[in-house]
């Protein structure tokens, strides 16, 4: 069940919270992990504990989105398929796959099972059609 602060709660008490990067940190926020491609200039790294770009939107499909070429409902599509694409080392191993990011969202339900884990973006606290809200929804279904 989301509620008005960006929580979500679930079986297990998984609890995963949205947050722009900007907003103000909180010791409640946990694990602060920023999931964008982009880092941002003048981002001081203690704004976040962790970076992973690879949970964020390709540059392709976020700059698509920005300029209003791609719809909500086609965004959110494209993200969820770029996060489940195989990598090029893929091609190197006929055994060991690396099956996009379902490992990553795995652990990161595992470590709000254990503790508070905050993803972080920088859209505005407010934004509803940001990545975070997405990810957040299928880190909670893994």
């Amino acid at each position: 069940m989301g509620d008005a602060d960006g929580q979500l709660r679930a079986a297990g008490d998984l609890v995963l919270k949205t947050k722009s990067a900007w907003t103000r940190i909180e010791p409640a926020d946990g694990l602060r992990i920023l999931v964008a491609r982009f880092r941002g200039h003048g981002m001081p790294t203690s704004r976040y504990d962790v970076w992973m770009p690879s949970l964020g939107p390709s540059e392709q499909t976020l700059r698509a989105m920005q300029k209003g070429s791609l719809s909500w409902a086609r965004f959110a599509k494209q993200y969820r398929e770029e996060l489940f694409l195989d990598g090029p080392i893929d091609k190197k191993s006929r055994t060991i796959k690396n099956h996009g990011q379902k490992f990553t969202l795995r652990l990161l339900k595992r470590l709000a099972q254990k503790g508070n884990v905050t993803l972080l973006c920088h859209c505005a606290e407010d934004e509803k059609h940001c990545h975070r809200h997405l990810l957040r929804a299928l880190i909670a279904r893994q």
